[in-house]
């Protein structure tokens, strides 16, 4: 699609699927780029959020991939793989198993969580570049507004 210097009335005609899809793809890339030059990637850091009892879990109590894979359906996409990214972090001493294969978070995991998140604010700050806020909520009202009018779900 061309969609190079579009008057106001040629953008009110294009189609919101389309750009929402673009934002998401470019969105998901470069967070997970930015993650990934800082050693770890975004599966990794979900998965350490949802154990924290310091961040997602209300309890902090361990589960299994099956589990975690539930809790997380809403954002995780077909290349994640939770038991691969789990590995990883059994191996840095992130992440505990126990006898009924439940992943637990470690102090050492828990630390590296609350060290990932400091990140998050320079990431959002790149993506909102030249963006002011006012705008971006007016945006997001937009979508929701849209989401509802295709009788979509909102979270």
């Amino acid at each position: 699609m061309t969609t190079h210097h579009l008057s106001d009335d040629q953008l009110a005609a294009q189609p919101a699927a389309y750009w929402t899809g673009v934002a998401y793809e470019a969105l998901i890339a470069f967070t997970r780029a930015r993650q990934a030059e800082l050693g770890f990637t975004q599966p990794q850091y979900w998965l350490l959020r949802n154990l924290s009892k310091n961040d997602i879990s209300p309890d902090g109590h361990g589960m299994t991939i099956p589990e975690l894979q539930r809790a997380m359906s809403s954002y995780l996409r077909p290349e994640d793989d939770l038991k691969a990214e789990a590995e990883i972090l059994l191996e840095r001493g992130w992440l505990t198993r126990d006898a009924e294969d439940r992943l637990w978070i470690t102090e050492a995991g828990d630390e590296a969580r609350a060290g990932l998140k400091r990140h998050a604010p320079a990431i959002r700050d790149r993506i909102h570049e030249g963006i002011d806020d006012a705008d971006y909520v007016t945006t997001l009202k937009v979508l929701r507004r849209m989401i509802r009018n295709t009788g979509g779900a909102l979270a």
